[in-house]
């Protein structure tokens, strides 16, 4: 299953420019960092829970919508995502 991930990322990847690709981890680290602060973890134990419960492939695949709306937002849509997928943090 993990290469097939690798696989889907790379995907990802070879339609973005380097600068996109730049700006994409730059939000991915915005919203990791605000989640862990959110909700007091760690930004491992955030980075960890995120991946867990897929809501780090959730940033990765609709970045291009997700990246317009506020970090509050997009946690709050993060938040939704990883409850679906088994996650226990969040209202």
């Amino acid at each position: 299953m993990k290469s097939v991930n690798l696989q889907r990322q790379s995907k990802h990847c070879e339609k973005m420019s380097e600068k996109e690709l730049g700006q994409k981890a730059l939000y991915l680290i915005y919203v990791i960092n605000d989640f862990a602060e959110k909700f007091q973890l760690s930004l491992q134990g955030a980075y960890s829970y995120l991946r867990r419960y897929q809501g780090i492939e959730f940033l990765d695949d609709y970045y291009s919508a997700e990246h317009l709306l506020s970090i509050d937002d997009a946690i709050d849509d993060v938040i939704l995502v990883c409850k679906r997928n088994g996650g226990g943090l969040g209202a």
